[in-house]
């Protein structure tokens, strides 16, 4: 498993991580926008680097948090 936390100067190195990837998970904290909105952006670049077909496992945390939630459940789902 390899964690790259989405942060951007980590990007050089990430497509070296897709290599011999059977699934990727995406996590996304539902107490903040923008992790959410870079979730198109991640899609794209597992398209672009991977050559097979992977599984993809989408996960929402921090899901006990509900007062400070600003991507709701069906918003997840949607996605």
């Amino acid at each position: 498993m390899q964690d790259t936390a989405g942060i951007e100067r980590f990007r050089t190195i990430t497509s070296s991580y897709y290599r011999g990837a059977t699934g990727i998970i995406l996590v996304y904290d539902v107490t903040c926008q923008h992790p959410f909105d870079n979730l198109q952006r991640w899609l794209r670049e597992i398209e672009e680097n991977v050559s097979c077909e992977v599984k993809i496992a989408l996960i929402g945390n921090k899901c006990e948090m509900e007062a400070k939630r600003v991507v709701t459940r069906e918003m997840g789902e949607e996605f």
